[in-house]
């Protein structure tokens, strides 16, 4: 026995289709009809309903795929042979044009071939789209083999809708471009350099990123261009007038007051990345920036995680040295508290100028003893404080905060039960060199009295 089958699978912004026989799948899209799958007969003379595939054919079944985009207001057409045979192209668009309802449209093409005479099985059945999901991340990766590089652009450029303003910046993974959209506002535009246009794993990890920021939208993220007309492999996104704070710091460390305002809001963001289970894994001084509005920003998502979605080389450290959690070191699986030693450690920075374990160069690997406490280059910083930052970059992740909450909540309360008050700073911590002088000079002079006494004596 034998029978022809076409299945159509809908599925996010996307159709995946299935067909072998005489069976017809037609798209019909801005009054315009296409047939999306080829006639499994024989071409000869009279033997044109004749099947060459079909279930129950052969022993081995070849069946063809096909999948696409789905855009709002396309009717999908299957029908049988007894349907398209009979009216052809023409009769269905005819149809199509008057009945705009799925259902009345159906019927009419039904029986209109029989009107027409066909003596073959006339069946129809029609779907519209009217509306459609957000992108989501298979939509998005879909699109890959699809999707090439962007040609270089130049200064002054038309491309897909954006004007051009000039190369950004380039490293060996991403370029940037300044755009300006059409209302003449700046973004910047971010692709892949030439080299890596046929590297399956970049191209995965650009389309990551730019999911993974969809994920996170909101006041401490970069903002997303929606993208209606990209053809090539890149996203969009806002570029904001500012500075990171890696630049502030080029000026000198942060007050305590100024401190006090960004770390919680530095927390915020993190805790809202970690609930959508997506870690940064490169939280640094130059990734965070605040604008001239005020906001606070967390940038640069190349090297975020998603656990079941990411794939890291073995012989791959993510990130940079310094601001790696002891236990990245020892091939540890990324978790939330690497992300918390990392933004610790960038906020011990921005007090101190210095690193808690001294800066790390690449490919060495450091040992970590006990960090310097902060006081030690900030004697102004309350106890309450100088405790929370050596919590914050401790070498074992057991003794760190577990969350962002835990860690803005014990800001919130130090802050708030200790206020800004500094402590008395033992004298051998504001002045070791002075102090150990005096020490010695006090011994000798001790030493001298005593020798005069025995003289005497």
């Amino acid at each position: 026995m034998l029978t022809t089958l076409t299945a159509l699978v809908l599925r996010g912004r996307r159709f995946t289709l299935a067909h072998v026989g005489d069976c017809r799948l037609y798209r019909w899209r801005a009054d315009s009809l296409e047939c999306l799958t080829e006639d499994h007969v024989w071409e000869q003379p009279g033997m044109q309903h004749v099947l060459k595939r079909a279930l129950g054919l052969d022993q081995h079944l070849v069946v063809d795929y096909r999948d696409g985009e789905l855009e709002a207001g396309d009717r999908l057409l299957l029908v049988s042979d007894g349907v398209w045979a009979t009216l052809g192209d023409d009769g269905i668009r005819r149809i199509l044009n008057d009945a705009d309802e799925p259902t009345e449209a159906a019927e009419a093409l039904v029986r209109a071939a029989h009107l027409a005479g066909s003596q073959d099985n006339a069946s129809a059945l029609l779907v519209r789209i009217d509306t459609l999901p957000p992108s989501g991340l298979g939509d998005t990766l879909a699109q890959l083999d699809a999707w090439p590089l962007p040609p270089e652009l130049r200064d002054g450029q038309a491309f897909e809708g954006w004007q051009v303003q000039g190369r950004l910046s380039q490293s060996r993974q991403s370029l940037i471009y300044r755009v300006h959209d059409s209302q003449q506002r700046p973004w910047l535009l971010k692709t892949l350099p030439e080299y890596l246009h046929d590297d399956p794993q970049a191209n995965q990890a650009l389309l990551l990123e730019e999911w993974f920021l969809r994920r996170v939208q909101g006041r401490h993220f970069p903002e997303l261009h929606g993208l209606p007309q990209r053809q090539h492999l890149y996203y969009v996104m806002r570029e904001y007038p500012g500075q990171t704070l890696a630049e502030r710091l080029r000026a000198g460390a942060l007050g305590l007051a100024e401190w006090l305002e960004l770390a919680p809001r530095l927390l915020r963001a993190l805790g809202q990345l970690h609930r959508r289970n997506i870690l940064h894994r490169d939280i640094k001084p130059e990734n965070l920036h605040l604008g001239e509005d005020g906001e606070l920003r967390l940038l640069d998502f190349g090297l975020a995680y998603c656990p079941g979605l990411s794939l890291d080389e073995a012989h791959q450290l993510p990130g940079t040295p310094s601001y790696l959690a002891p236990e990245a070191f020892e091939g540890a699986t990324p978790d939330v508290r690497q992300d918390l030693y990392a933004t610790g450690v960038s906020l011990y920075q921005l007090l101190c100028e210095h690193y808690p374990y001294g800066e790390v160069e690449a490919f060495q690997r450091p040992r970590f003893g006990n960090p310097t406490p902060a006081s030690r280059y900030r004697p102004d910083l309350p106890v309450w404080l100088d405790a929370w930052l050596l919590r914050a970059v401790a070498s074992d992740p057991a003794q760190r905060f577990e969350t962002a909450e835990e860690a803005l909540l014990a800001l919130e309360q130090g802050e708030r039960q200790a206020g800004q008050t500094a402590r008395p700073r033992p004298l051998l911590e504001r002045a070791p060199l002075r102090t150990w002088r005096a020490i010695a000079l006090l011994s000798l002079v001790l030493n001298l009295l005593l020798i005069v006494a025995l003289l005497r004596g």
